[in-house]
């Protein structure tokens, strides 16, 4: 068992993948050509955006954002501390200042404590829709709204994800996808996407992905290197189209450990937000015995990984931030446990993994 199949992912679709690939090769065109247009044009309709522009990752997805409403040296972004790092790099690359919040039950920001976090120098608000669930959109926008803020949602692990009927992303000013391999849409290496319903907005993103330019060796602004290559933008056109389907088998998965693990009391299930559909790229439990319980899997050969064991407030990169308190964060920090949850997943695979967590807890006693 893997906790990700890269193998067995790329052999469902590989005589696709290898046509788009060759189909690439071919054209010897590869960089910003019509598969990166076409991808743009596919993934902006899935999710009914205005516009979606490539670029070279999701870090670069939400500096691009950043950048591209104005963020400038001290001005502050209210975000979670409970996310990869790349979400308080984007705003320090962008030079930002990152504004710690505490989270809900959800392992979201916490939209209760938001408030208290607005100063004068606030400009933005990035929430990240953490393990395939949205936030709860409605307060965030209403609160941004009131404050005259903008919200560039975290999206990269959250393709497909819904709130109230609507596609993640969609909500903010800017929505910022990663397809790291892992993804629910994955690339088969680095890519990302910012979509937005502003045409203005995404005029500037297509500039700062692409050294700030208007025309060749036209620069207006600073800019990046951010920007999606043919191949990738050709693999995951192949690829879109299963993402419904790869995100049902998820759904599925989740259930059964539902059912399977109801009854072991020492455990707690995610939680699924009310008017959420999750799309379950993590089943992210909570236990005490979090660590002895991952060493006892990993000796059936089941792996198992924590997403993430050290918060971004703690980690030595934010040493100016190591003091401030996120009780919520750190409690679940210690408590959390990743188990697989990929679409090449048997029904059997999910059986074996509950069983094994059954009889740990019942040695346990």
């Amino acid at each position: 068992m893997l906790f990700n199949d890269f193998k067995k992912a790329y052999e469902e679709d590989q005589s696709k993948i290898d046509a788009a690939i060759s189909r690439v090769l071919e054209s010897g065109w590869y960089i910003l050509g019509q598969e990166v247009e076409n991808f743009e044009t596919a993934f902006a309709g899935y999710l009914g955006a205005g516009q979606a522009i490539g670029v070279g990752n999701g870090l670069e997805a939400l500096q691009i954002a950043l950048l591209a409403i104005g963020l400038k040296p001290g001005d502050e972004v209210i975000t979670t501390s409970r996310s990869a790092v790349a979400t308080a790099l984007s705003i320090t690359a962008a030079g930002g200042t990152p504004v710690f919040a505490d989270t809900d039950e959800y392992f979201h920001l916490d939209p209760a404590l938001i408030e208290a976090k607005i100063t004068p120098k606030t400009k933005a608000i990035i929430p990240v829709h953490l393990y395939g669930q949205a936030c709860d959109l409605d307060k965030i926008m209403e609160i941004a709204n009131k404050h005259g803020l903008t919200v560039i949602e975290d999206c990269a692990q959250a393709h497909g994800a819904e709130y109230k009927g609507k596609k993640v992303g969609t909500f903010g000013a800017f929505g910022c996808f990663s397809f790291y391999p892992t993804k629910n849409l994955g690339a088969f290496g680095d890519g990302g996407a910012i979509v937005t319903n502003d045409d203005q907005l995404a005029v500037k993103c297509r500039m700062l992905r692409n050294y700030g330019q208007t025309n060749r060796y036209e620069h207006e602004i600073y800019g990046l290197n951010s920007r999606l290559d043919e191949i990738q933008a050709a693999i995951l056109s192949v690829r879109l189209p299963n993402l419904d389907k790869n995100n049902n088998r998820r759904s599925t998965l989740a259930a059964l450990y539902r059912q399977e693990l109801a009854g072991v009391t020492e455990i707690k299930l995610p939680l699924e937000r009310p008017g959420a559909k999750h799309v379950y790229h993590l089943f992210v439990v909570e236990t005490a015995r979090r660590d002895d319980l991952q060493s006892f899997l990993k000796g059936k050969d089941i792996p198992t990984l924590i997403h993430y064991p050290i918060p971004i407030h703690r980690q030595a990169s934010f040493f100016e931030y190591n003091q401030i308190s996120l009780p919520k964060t750190e409690v679940a920090t210690a408590h959390i446990l990743s188990l697989p949850i990929h679409p090449e997943l048997s029904t059997q695979d999910i059986l074996t993994v509950c069983s094994n967590i059954k009889t740990f807890f019942a040695h346990d006693k």
